[in-house]
């Protein structure tokens, strides 16, 4: 089995710790290899209070997936909550060099990027940009732009902030626990992505976790987010 075959999600949650690994079929589904689960005493409403509790619980919980899997995890995807968690909207810009070139994933990336230079207060930094919509040459509405023709290109954005010492303290926890970090991801949007269909998003829709320590939320109109939010 390639290893990059493997996906393995870690989340560090209030009540527990759980990991789980799959592998994405020929279908583009995710077909459950593992799963591990153990009590987390070391996190309180969503951030790490105790890094030496929450490192163990997490080998615990990766050990056990490891055992129902058979796949050696080292890289993890980690779900990131907590009541630091804010969300805004924003919009940025390019003007391209050549209108007459088709737009380019290397364009929207650029564009992405950009919008994690924006100035965050002391203590906070941003942990994921996802764009809304596209506008192009103020034609707005445009949701796939790749291939089309334009002078302008802009977006509007969802950004998520939270408190740069919470991030920290798990990249910490996750690497003394022998693992690396692939992705940090909004928990509310992973649960999203897990129990959601394309038609709810499109159609407008609230989810709503309630967790141990945190509820997560997350607001769905027109196929695109348009609200985050970690409350206590």
């Amino acid at each position: 089995m390639e290893t990059s075959e493997i996906i393995v999600g870690l989340d560090i949650g209030t009540t527990k710790i759980a990991a789980i690994v799959g592998r994405k079929n020929d279908k583009g589904k995710i077909e459950l290899l593992g799963f591990g689960r153990t009590e987390s005493i070391g996190v309180k409403r969503g951030v790490v209070s105790n890094i030496e509790h929450t490192v163990q619980s997490i080998k615990t919980a990766v050990e056990q997936a490891t055992q129902t899997s058979g796949v050696e995890i080292k890289y993890v995807n980690v779900g990131i909550a907590g009541q630091h968690i804010k969300s805004l909207q924003h919009r940025g810009n390019i003007i391209r060099e050549n209108s007459e070139e088709e737009i380019s994933q290397k364009d929207l990336d650029f564009l992405n990027n950009s919008m994690y230079n924006l100035n965050m207060s002391p203590g906070e930094e941003i942990i994921d940009v996802i764009p809304q919509e596209y506008i192009i040459d103020n034609e707005q509405g445009v949701k796939e732009p790749i291939g089309m023709l334009g002078n302008t290109l802009e977006a509007n954005f969802h950004i998520i902030i939270g408190q740069t010492a919470a991030a920290k303290n798990i990249y910490k926890c996750v690497k003394k626990a022998g693992l690396e970090v692939v992705d940090l991801i909004l928990e509310p949007i992973a649960s999203a992505e897990a129990v959601l269909g394309d038609d709810e998003k499109e159609a407008g829709v609230v989810l709503v976790d309630i967790g141990g320590g945190t509820t997560d939320i997350a607001i769905f109109q027109d196929g695109i987010i348009r609200h985050t939010a970690v409350i206590p």
